[in-house]
């Protein structure tokens, strides 16, 4: 019998192990979040795509269909130039198998959503195995991008940044297997990596602009590569324009003229939306230039921020230590600015160019496995410190201070950990080191509407009266609707939405009303909290 340390330093047994029990954990999860605010309309965006197609190929056929004619039409849905790449096999598939409830299908993408994150997160510990030159490197990535809190919860709802986060990270490996050892056939794989991330979010154009500024880049260090790259990157560039096109039935009419629009439509939000920030509503128009760093650092983890600034600092002191020109001349470091550009580069655009984000920081949580990269890079430069010096090759100090170091960075992660499953399922709501009563006088928590379910489940479960009055503020009043849709079907029919006003139980999510609510709206019964800050509070009329 083999001992059971030959187990694990079997690379392929431990990164399936680690892949295999995260995905039966998304199985195991995917019932337990509710219906997120954007979910009716990407499914929406969908099914009129999804019409457009069998009215395009089927017309005959389609025109008999019932359900078709309650859809809108492609060419007047205000939201047409949305990509519907993940969403739209999955109405098809509703259609044609509805089922007897509609919360199954709603559960149905929560895990296909999460089975792509682990894709994703297997993208990451390839990219980590193969600049760090160690599986076990790799999968410490792939373990801090899973036991981020946000990123986590999200994986199962939020089908157009998390599922853009995995698309885009499986486009930076495409890439740099691309740039590593360039193949007719890499190229195509990476073509239609990079085709299935913009077909979901426009801002997928970063892939191509990476890819040929770091074509050219690598073409002038490696000249014995160049003709193999520059055939390569000729065969990309066209597959990549007809996969986008075939991808996206918005661009079939008019490819260029309707992908420049919807370019624009994401650069230029115009749709009237304020956000509460520092303690204040902020047209999203108008939002300061910090909101995207301070929302980036105060929901990811303390732990990883401070390894993430080791990394950086390491990269930077091994290019002064070089020479920018000499360090240029290495293939590690070419991936390394890679990296660098893959964060700091979208981070920096939207802050100089003032573009219209709101929600925290979901509109960039693709560079987020660019971040937990580096805080990698980071993580193995303190060690290798405090290894060097404790093998007596240095300041023995050291090794205290860098043992130490570890140790609280180590401990800090299970806390993250521990903060995970204390607050299941709510680590949407997670703010790294800010106390709750600060989180609630100045920023936004449940932006996504998902403690509603919660709620309406205790409502139900204590108080027998076969029918219950529900309402919430009109502007959020969507959230309740398609939350108790999520419900088994015999509560579901014990719930009366109503009017605010003529509601027994009223719910709130203070999205637009931050502070708790005057003793007239209602005796408070039931709280959301996480963290430390309430998410949802419900009210006893009397």
């Amino acid at each position: 019998m083999r001992p059971l340390s030959s187990f694990f330093v079997s690379r392929r047994k431990v990164a399936g192990l680690f892949f295999g029990l995260l995905a039966l954990l998304g199985v195991a999860l995917h019932r337990d979040y509710g219906m997120s605010w954007d979910e009716p309309a990407d499914r929406l965006n969908a099914f009129v795509s999804a019409k457009y197609v069998a009215l395009r190929l089927a017309p005959a056929l389609a025109q008999r269909q019932p359900r078709l004619a309650d859809i809108p039409d492609l060419s007047r849905h205000r939201d047409a130039d949305h990509g519907v790449l993940f969403m739209l096999p999955l109405v098809v598939l509703e259609a044609v198998w509805p089922g007897p409830d509609p919360a199954e299908w709603a559960y149905r993408r929560h895990l296909v959503g999460f089975l792509l994150f682990v894709a994703g997160g297997w993208a990451v510990y390839r990219l980590g195995r193969e600049r760090l030159a160690s599986w076990r490197w790799g999968l410490v990535g792939a373990g801090l991008l899973v036991l981020s809190p946000r990123i986590f919860a999200e994986a199962f709802y939020n089908y157009k940044d998390v599922v853009f986060l995995s698309l885009f990270a499986l486009g930076m490996l495409t890439l740099t297997r691309l740039l590593r050892r360039p193949t007719l056939g890499r190229a195509l794989w990476h073509a239609a990596a990079t085709a299935a991330a913009v077909d979901v979010r426009t801002m997928g154009v970063l892939l191509p602009l990476l890819t040929l500024g770091f074509g050219a880049l690598e073409m002038s260090c490696r000249p014995v590569r160049r003709r193999q790259l520059a055939r390569a990157l000729a065969l990309y560039v066209p597959v990549l324009a007809a996969l986008v096109v075939l991808g996206w039935p918005y661009l079939w009419e008019s490819p260029l003229a309707h992908f420049l629009a919807a370019l624009r439509s994401f650069s230029q939000y115009a749709k009237p939306l304020e956000v509460f920030y520092w303690g204040e509503f902020v047209a999203t128009q108008a939002l300061p230039w910090h909101y995207a760093p301070v929302w980036v650092l105060i929901t990811t983890p303390v732990p990883y921020t401070v390894l993430f600034v080791a990394g950086v600092a390491a990269l930077g002191r091994q290019a002064v230590r070089v020479g920018p020109g000499r360090w240029l001349r290495r293939m590690s470091a070419r991936r390394d600015l890679l990296v660098l550009a893959w964060f700091f580069g979208p981070l920096v655009g939207v802050v100089v160019l003032h573009s219209a984000i709101y929600d925290g920081w979901r509109h960039l949580y693709f560079i987020y496995p660019a971040f937990v990269l580096l805080a990698v890079r980071g993580l193995r430069a303190l060690v290798a410190v405090w290894r060097r010096h404790g093998a007596g090759r240095g300041r023995p100090w050291l090794v205290g201070a860098a043992a130490g170091g570890l140790l609280v960075l180590g401990l800090g992660t299970a806390q993250v950990a521990w903060r995970m499953v204390a607050e299941h399922p709510f680590q949407y709501a997670y703010f790294s080191f800010l106390p709750g009563r600060v989180v609630e006088q100045h920023f936004e928590r449940d932006y996504w509407g998902l403690a509603t379910r919660q709620g309406l489940e205790w409502v139900l479960a204590h108080d027998p009266r076969p029918v219950l009055t529900v309402g919430m503020d009109e502007r959020t009043a969507l959230t309740l609707l398609i939350n108790s849709k999520m419900l088994a079907p015999a509560a579901r029919a014990r719930l009366q939405i109503v009017a605010p006003a003529e509601a027994e139980y009223y719910f709130s999510i203070h999205r637009w009303h931050p502070g708790p609510y005057p003793v007239a709206m209602g005796r408070r019964v039931h709280t959301v909290e996480a963290g430390g800050a309430t998410l949802l509070t419900v009210l006893r009329r009397p």
